[in-house]
């Protein structure tokens, strides 16, 4: 039985040694600060919610996820689970409250309600004529707007696990999610990963918004956000290379499975951050389908990812 249905993606809570610098390449990588104190550092991208990653002053450890809940009542259905915190009143910038949860790898997990809203930043950009629709910008000529162009949402979390298809029950039966697709390789049996997707009934919602994959280490494999389009995929990946600070891990590309251009970048501690545009989007209708790694785990388009980051897991 299923305990509540997520509503939205909320932010990754990590921890990082200096954070000027996670302020820096965040920024970059185009974020803006929503708010700082002397130990922890918020930042949004354009949409309504208060901030879109979380990061304390420490170490390299990756905390967790947290996701919106659509009511304070789900709090109230959560809290009553084996092991949750209770309800508890937040204590940092952007408030509500929230129940903390620990997924089976022992990474912990927020479900919040109540986060202040803030005013969306209004973002203008060309339309981009086409093959079928070659008068999206009749009489207005494409200039594109300075790097780092604004993320707009979070995306997507990606965790490295040696217990795949647990770690996907968990997030099904106490968050709601469904399969979009199981990856196996070998016997059918053997999922080595899993994309899942939030349950909104009617609405259409991303291809993924956890992914699980097989690694022998735990930890955050990446997280991911959505820029404007694919010129801002391209662009900002030029722009990235010239700032010349940050390691590039993979990309440019077209994924098979979600069908988003990505490119993935690493802060100055590894983390991979991933910037992308153009996801499928499906609901409850479009099912979940089970397919080889040699059909999913691939490129419409791009280089094949780098060893280095199928294994990558941050702890």
């Amino acid at each position: 039985m299923v305990a509540i249905k997520v509503a939205e993606f909320a932010f990754p809570r990590m921890e990082a040694p200096d954070l000027d610098e996670m302020e820096e390449f965040l920024t970059h990588f185009g974020l803006v600060r929503a708010e700082r104190t002397p130990d922890a550092l918020y930042m949004r991208g354009t949409d309504g919610h208060h901030h879109l990653h979380a990061v304390h002053k420490g170490g390299t450890k990756f905390i967790g996820f947290a996701y919106h809940a659509e009511s304070e009542d789900d709090l109230k259905r959560v809290a009553k689970l084996p092991g949750a915190s209770g309800i508890e009143t937040i204590d940092e910038p952007g408030g509500g409250k929230r129940v903390r949860l620990v997924e089976p790898n022992g990474y912990q997990i927020e479900i919040i309600h109540g986060m202040q809203a803030v005013p969306k930043a209004r973002t203008e950009r060309d339309h981009q004529n086409s093959g079928s629709e070659p008068h999206r910008r009749a009489g207005r000529l494409m200039r594109l707007s300075k790097s780092p162009t604004p993320i707009q949402r979070i995306g997507h979390g990606v965790l490295a696990t040696p217990h795949v298809q647990e770690t996907a029950a968990w997030f099904r039966e106490t968050l709601g999610m469904i399969r979009s697709d199981d990856v196996y390789a070998g016997p059918k049996e053997n999922v080595i990963g899993s994309f899942n997707r939030l349950d909104r009934g009617d609405d259409y919602v991303d291809h993924h918004v956890l992914f699980c994959v097989h690694n022998e280490k735990r930890g955050l494999n990446h997280v991911s956000y959505e820029a404007h389009d694919i010129d801002a995929i391209f662009q900002d990946h030029e722009y990235l290379k010239k700032v010349g600070k940050y390691d590039h891990m993979w990309g440019i590309g077209r994924h098979v499975l979600g069908s988003q251009v990505y490119d993935y970048w690493c802060d100055p501690w590894g983390r991979v951050h991933e910037r992308w545009a153009d996801t499928d989007r499906l609901n409850v209708a479009n099912g979940g389908n089970l397919l080889s790694a040699e059909e999913g785990f691939q490129s419409q388009w791009g280089e094949e990812p780098p060893e280095r980051f199928l294994h990558h897991a941050s702890p």
